[in-house]
């Protein structure tokens, strides 16, 4: 029986939706690039629930729990259903350091406020360094799920408006819209400029695309283009489109202004309409092919982000080639398909639960039971795993950095395991009670203090980066033994510096403000001494270095009078040697480096001439590594908490040994 098309139904928006699918799919799967797809997506849900919403409040029908119920059983089903199968697969695949990530960002899914636990790490000093997890797609997810719940209430607040004051209700619902495209526009432009990565995730950055797809419903009746200009229109918009993300670095221009571009193509395609011509785009889009792919799109999107994840995780690698994309991609589409068919559409048509109100929003609300039960049995099992250990200064059986002392005989148990355990490992950072305050030189600087009881005896300001910040394990109980108090003035990817040293890392940007601000801090405060690091960038093939504008700061505190004390910097690997080990173990040669090949016998800053007479060296590289090589544990404790930096617990093992090579400086003994 042939299918009938139902009213308003437009069978290429669907191959739209199929185009905008597969860009994002092949983008990320070969590219590692991103294609302007997700605004696609964004620009169609505004176009087709406005529509909706305006001619259910012109029949007066416009019932707010009848229309989330409908949304929510096409939204829930499917999206809960993979964060539930990635609940039971995420545990085997990914190692247990990044499992606390993936479960906070599973319930933000779950929620559908996975971007702003996207925006939340980001400003987070210390979850700067996660990477990509199997959920972090659902950004897009939550966002339309953010406006599918507020547009309604906006057409809802628009339409009693109208008839209370007996105003047309297209007219004040298209000057609405309108209104929110203009700010929200600018909005977009203006934080793309001050924070892209904030923009990026941002909802208010993206409303205008919901809404530019809005307004479309209002113009379309007017449009009556020719043939030839309905066939132009239509391709130049799908030709735009895939060549949106091969002409932009879209992942770090958008929103901005530059979204215009894919949301304008796609706005093309859909007023150009059914052309009548067999040449027209809409012919290619509306056949059966794109429009079954449209069909899959929404679990096409769901599925193909963590199959890629999982693939490169479980083969180490970071990259896919012709082949093992091509796997990705039709793993995806049998992935999809069998979602679609077996809960998506059974959902969709009521087969599970009719879609009256109430049996809708309890339905979907009883869906996300089992993925957040599921996360919080995880989440159990992990605090249960790294609450099971504890290292007391002193304890023999993990001495730690202690173990490279001269003399040092270890007096612990046998067969100890290392800590922490590495599920606990990415979140060892060094962290300590401390109260802040805003800078009046600059206003992103806080300034936070550590103080021991009682009046301090001196104070330590402690300068720099995320390496910086590590010293602060090490710090604290060193300057509480003496009574002195700790300043920590830091700002991440900004080494303390008269210039920016971080090129091209958006996170570094203000560095040169923030250094001289901290500077100033240091002359205004008189610390009796600074501490922070004298060389950076150590890798593999002796490119440790110490740049000029390293020797420049110190030499402008040389000039208040202030000491300085700089630390040489720690190893940096392709790899997290305790997150290598506990795959292939110790002896495989990908999870450490010989010494020689990373740290020169003699460090950069020794061949400086005129290096200032305020700044003593502390060389600790003979107790973050062997004597050979760099990267196992030492005295059973992780030294390395990723590929770059050294953990808490190490840490507080380093603070007698700083406390040693500090004391001519400080005068303590």
């Amino acid at each position: 029986m042939k299918r009938t098309a139902k009213a308003g139904y437009r069978p290429e928006i669907q191959g739209l939706r199929a185009l905008a699918a597969m860009l994002v799919v092949v983008y990320h799967v070969w590219f590692g690039r991103v294609s302007g797809g997700v605004d696609v997506f964004f620009l169609l849900s505004g176009f087709l629930v406005t529509g909706q919403l305006l001619r259910s409040a012109e029949r007066g029908g416009l019932k707010l729990r009848r229309v989330w119920a409908r949304m929510a059983t096409r939204l829930f089903p499917a999206g809960l259903f993979v964060l539930a199968v990635l609940l039971v697969v995420s545990p085997f695949v990914l190692q247990p350091n990044q499992w606390g990530q993936t479960i906070r960002e599973i319930v933000a899914s779950a929620l559908y406020l996975e971007n702003w636990q996207l925006v939340a790490a980001s400003a987070d000093y210390f979850a700067a360094h996660n990477e990509a997890s199997v959920v972090q797609h659902f950004w897009s997810l939550a966002i339309q799920g953010q406006f599918y719940l507020v547009w309604p209430l906006l057409v809802l607040a628009v339409g009693l408006a109208a008839r209370r004051f007996g105003w047309p209700l297209r007219t004040v619902l298209f000057s609405t819209i309108t209104a929110i495209l203009v700010a929200s526009l600018a909005f977009s432009v203006y934080l793309t400029d001050a924070d892209q990565q904030l923009a990026y995730f941002h909802s208010l950055t993206r409303a205008w695309e919901f809404a530019l797809g809005g307004l479309l419903v209002f113009g379309l009746a007017e449009v009556n283009l020719p043939k030839y200009a309905r066939v132009l229109l239509g391709w130049a918009g799908v030709l735009g489109l895939v060549s949106c993300g091969m002409l932009l670095q879209v992942g770090t221009v958008f929103p901005g202004y530059a979204a215009l571009w894919p949301t304008l193509c796609a706005a093309a395609v859909i007023v150009a309409a059914t052309s009548g011509s067999r040449v027209g785009v809409d012919r290619f889009l509306a056949t059966k092919p794109m429009e079954y792919l449209g069909n899959l799109s929404y679990s096409l999107y769901l599925w193909h982000w963590p199959v890629l994840v999982l693939y490169l995780v479980a083969r180490e690698r970071v990259e896919v080639g012709l082949v093992g994309g091509a796997g990705i991609i039709a793993l995806s589409l049998v992935l999809a398909a069998l979602t679609f068919h077996f809960v998506e559409e059974p959902a969709r048509r009521g087969r599970w639960i009719n879609l009256r109100a109430r049996n809708g929003m309890a339905f979907s609300a009883l869906v996300m039971v089992p993925v957040l039960v599921g996360a919080g049995v995880w989440q159990w099992r992990l605090d249960d795993t790294t609450t099971t250990y504890e290292v007391a200064a002193g304890d023999p059986n993990y001495p730690g950095a202690l173990a490279r002392t001269p003399g040092f005989t270890y007096t612990g148990s046998p067969d100890v395991e290392p800590v922490p355990p590495l599920a606990a490992l990415a979140q060892d950072w060094s962290r300590g009670k401390h109260t802040c305050e805003d800078s009046k030189y600059f206003a992103e600087l806080k300034v936070c203090r550590t103080a021991p009881p009682g009046q301090p005896k001196g104070t330590i300001m402690l300068v720099g980066d995320s390496h910086a910040q590590q010293l602060y394990g090490a710090v604290v109980p060193m300057a509480a033994s003496h009574d002195y108090d700790v300043l920590r003035l830091m700002r991440g990817a900004c080494p303390f510096s008269t210039r920016s040293e971080v090129a091209g890392n958006e996170k570094s940007e203000g560095c040169v403000a923030h250094n001289r601000a901290v500077i100033s801090e240091a002359i205004d405060r008189k610390p009796d001494v600074v501490l922070t690091f004298a060389t950076r960038d150590v890798r593999e093939g002796n490119t440790e270095a110490t740049p000029d504008g390293f020797v420049e700061a110190w030499r402008e505190l040389d000039a208040a009078g202030i000491p300085v004390v700089a630390v040489r910097d720690n190893p940096r690997f392709k790899t997290g040697p305790a997150q290598c080990a506990a795959k292939h173990g110790w002896e495989d040669r990908r999870c450490w480096v010989p010494r020689e090949d990373i740290l020169a016998e003699r460090p950069p800053y020794a061949d400086i001439a005129n290096v200032p007479d305020n700044v003593t060296f502390v060389d600790l590289s003979d107790y973050l590594c062997l004597p050979d090589r760099c990267g196992p544990p030492i005295g059973n404790v992780q030294v390395y908490m990723d590929f770059n930096h050294v953990s808490g617990t190490f840490m507080k093992t380093l603070a007698p040994i700083l406390d040693e090579q500090m004391a001519p400086v400080m005068g303590w003994g």
